[in-house]
């Protein structure tokens, strides 16, 4: 099984599709894809599917969900694995590709309170990306810039467009698209960090240009395009990113850029010899370089 949710859902086995059309079994899908081997329990799918507006039958109709889902996976799973003596239907058997033969209702399955879908983690790419973001974070803060970048950026390469884009939400859902989506962010400045440790600000300048216009009130981010302007010579363009800041924060939230970003605006205006130190044996973030 193969199943992607950084971007639009899709979930193959043996290359053929088994995401529902339906809004609500597609949720179902993605919230379980999210939790592989895990049991997600039935108000927490009930609570995606309806908040707090449940329906009498919602217990019937969440099974039934289960028994489009489990069709679908039937129907996926090679016919040259299910067992004589069997109909088409839950009971039929394939290779999933973990390993051996199985049912839908070994993938899709049942447990006490909830349900799962017994497949590998790595089969989606959520999983594989978090492993991969992790073994960079751990790079960086070991102060191996190169591995952290590569690794950072493989992490990164991943994604497509926003998490479960095609896909309804509900609370749960809102609240698992927004952890990635913060993570991702994160993923990206280490990366930029790491890259600038390493001396590529001029590759970044553009890329900085991007994220600092998608997130017009990330001090982080404003503090590596600030670096990779002045150490690609752009004095004049790093001090007006500092400038535009100041003035949104100043018109949106009332409140003045922090301490470390003053303090390195300060250092761009008195063309502080530090600010072109890339080797850093602390292996400081870049937002925190001023941070005394």
């Amino acid at each position: 099984m193969d199943i992607k949710v950084l971007g639009a859902l899709t979930a193959e086995i043996n290359g053929k599709n088994i995401v529902p059309t339906a809004g609500k079994p597609r949720q179902i899908l993605a919230l379980l894809a999210l939790r592989p081997g895990q049991v997600v329990p039935v108000p927490t799918l009930m609570e995606e599917i309806w908040d707090t507006d449940l329906p009498h039958s919602s217990l019937t109709t969440l099974q039934t969900y289960i028994l489009q889902l489990r069709r679908m996976l039937t129907h996926a799973l090679p016919t040259t694995h299910r067992p004589t003596g069997h109909s088409r239907g839950d009971s039929d058997a394939g290779d999933d590709g973990s390993g051996g033969a199985r049912t839908a209702k070994d993938i899709l399955a049942t447990r006490y309170g909830g349900y799962l879908l017994q497949i590998p983690p790595d089969t989606v790419d959520a999983h594989r990306y978090e492993q991969l973001a992790a073994q960079g974070h751990k790079a960086f803060d070991h102060g191996h810039d190169a591995d952290a970048a590569r690794l950072l950026d493989q992490a990164l390469s991943l994604w497509n467009e926003q998490a479960l884009v095609d896909v309804p939400h509900g609370p749960v859902l809102h609240i698992e698209t927004m952890r990635l989506h913060q993570s991702r962010l994160v993923t990206q400045e280490r990366r930029i960090d790491a890259e600038l440790r390493l001396g590529h600000h001029s590759e970044l300048t553009a890329e900085l240009t991007h994220l600092t216009a998608r997130h017009p009130q990330h001090e982080g981010l404003h503090s590596q395009a600030m670096l990779a302007l002045y150490r690609s010579g752009r004095q004049a363009a790093a001090l007006d990113t500092y400038r535009r800041l100041r003035q949104r924060l100043i018109d949106e939230l009332g409140v003045e850029p922090s301490p470390q970003l003053q303090r390195m605006h300060q250092a761009i205006l008195t063309v502080d010899p530090r600010l072109d130190i890339i080797a850093d044996p602390h292996h400081t973030p870049t937002y925190d370089l001023y941070t005394t």
